[in-house]
């Protein structure tokens, strides 16, 4: 039997990503996306000491409700499919980030331009990607 192209292409993140558009409660997908590293855009406008610099500036993109939510992505690919004027990302484990997630309501977004985007309140990236 033979494997699409597109399924060897798919990081683990990509592949976890794939497993929870079907069940959103997938332990093993949950796991390995926390543990992935996202790519998180960093505006061209930003100089060099704030696009390395120890803290993260966490790019917000406004919603048509109304809402905010922070895009990242599993891949340079994803992130140019949504936001191909952003050049520069920081490479940050999920998990990491997720612990530190702010209490308002702002969403997380993960390859928010794919078919496999998956779209977490403030409450389910603490809840469910949030890792020791």
């Amino acid at each position: 039997m033979q494997t699409p192209a597109n399924d060897n292409a798919a990081n683990p993140a990509q592949r976890a990503l794939g497993t929870l558009a079907e069940n959103t409660s997938d332990p093993a997908a949950l796991d390995t996306l926390a543990g992935s590293e996202v790519l998180v855009p960093v505006p061209d406008d930003a100089s060099d000491e704030d696009a390395a610099g120890a803290s993260l500036a966490l790019p917000v993109l406004e919603q048509s409700g109304g809402g905010q939510v922070v895009p990242v992505f599993t891949s340079e690919l994803e992130m140019a499919g949504l936001l191909p004027f952003v050049s520069r990302y920081r490479l940050v484990p999920l998990g990491a980030l997720a612990a530190q997630w702010p209490a308002d309501d702002l969403s997380l977004s993960i390859d928010a331009g794919s078919e496999h985007r998956l779209t977490l309140t403030s409450d389910g990236v603490r809840t469910l990607l949030a890792r020791p």
